[in-house]
């Protein structure tokens, strides 16, 4: 029987690559619906995410990430964190199979190809956790609250602010090795992870990390609709090498 040393592993962001919505946003609009968030804290939310969806200048998807997440933080100074747990369960029972075709798909494959499968996301670890169980992963990273008491303290880790990192300490972990490896993730964010594996994948990816693909001559694949793309760079210029 082979040891786990032997067997490659594929590295998986979560939001927008997997799940078609960033769930930490959507665990913020659960506490919404409940109750938890004030409305004028909400309508400045939704006024963050219009203006986003708009594309008014000087506008992009972090500033109204960065909206949510203080709106967010100020939610939990006073939030017991087993009502945290409910949005959370919500969220997850909602989103949970709103997946992209080709990374379904991938997983499963890569499954029974025995790879070891490795999540790491910006998400809240609690709706990590159940999306990476559902998924069959085999570890994962996510963004810690801290807890005290069924209170949460103010204090919060975020791994995914350096992927590189999180991954090849996952890889010590697990006594893996980058041969064969595989990476897919959507955003810049991802890139210095996808730096260190064999097979980079950005998928649907932003434009800063589809320049990066560029650069590099990573495969890049795009899932509109019904149909998925799959492009590889030849002679410095994409081409179109399988649909689906």
């Amino acid at each position: 029987m082979k040891g786990q040393r032997e067997r490659p592993f594929a590295v998986f962001d979560i939001d927008g690559t997997l799940i078609r919505w960033q769930l930490y946003h959507a665990v913020a609009d659960a506490l919404v619906k409940l109750g938890y968030v004030e409305p004028g804290s909400y309508d400045s939310i939704k006024s963050a995410r219009m203006s986003w969806k708009t594309r008014l200048p000087g506008i992009n998807f972090r500033t109204y990430e960065l909206e949510v997440i203080r709106v967010y933080e100020e939610v939990l100074n006073h939030l017991p964190a087993t009502e945290l747990d409910a949005a959370v369960e919500t969220v997850f029972g909602e989103y949970k199979d709103q997946v992209y075709t080709y990374t379904r798909d991938l997983i499963q494959r890569l499954k029974n190809e025995h790879y070891i499968l490795l999540a790491i996301s910006g998400s809240q670890i609690e709706v990590v956790k159940l999306v990476a169980a559902h998924y069959g992963f085999d570890d994962f990273i996510g963004t810690v609250y801290e807890r005290k008491d069924n209170r949460f303290t103010g204090n919060k880790s975020v791994p995914a602010f350096d992927k590189a990192k999180v991954l090849r300490e996952l890889v010590d972990k697990h006594n893996l090795i980058f041969d064969d490896s595989i990476g897919i993730g959507d955003s810049l964010s991802d890139a210095a992870m996808l730096e260190l594996v064999q097979q980079p994948i950005a998928f649907n990816p932003d434009k800063s990390l589809f320049d990066r693909a560029n650069q590099s001559g990573w495969k890049i694949v795009i899932e509109r609709k019904n149909m998925i793309y799959e492009l590889n760079q030849k002679d410095g210029k994409y081409e179109l090498v399988k649909t689906d």
